[in-house]
């Protein structure tokens, strides 16, 4: 993941949530102190975060609809999952996921 790609998600996941995000929120959602973690992503919207952060942070972008329901999360599209049901499925995870990330807001 690039720092633009940080920036990037960081709009997507506000909007997806329904509220701007702040460094200080990405640095919660990143397991970091929001008071000094806020330059850590600052300094990572320029760099790039590490490669462990990025992973974490594939998993969260799923609670927006830019971003592709993972692989290894996608129970929707197997055989024993009626068509008609998939979209509602899918509907319902990524509201799932946005309301974790809510949830680690606080």
């Amino acid at each position: 993941m690039t720092g633009h790609e940080l920036k990037q998600l960081r709009e997507y996941l506000g909007d997806a949530i329904g509220k701007p995000l702040s460094v200080a929120d990405m640095a919660k959602l990143c397991g970091l102190d929001p008071g000094t973690g806020a330059d850590t992503i600052r300094k990572w919207e320029v760099t790039g975060p590490s490669k462990q952060v990025s992973e974490q942070l594939r998993v969260l972008s799923m609670a927006s609809d830019r971003y592709p329901i993972l692989e290894n999360f996608n129970i929707f599209d197997r055989f024993d999952v009626d068509e008609k049901d998939r979209p509602a499925r899918r509907q319902a995870f990524r509201e799932k996921m946005r309301d974790d990330v809510r949830r680690r807001l606080g």
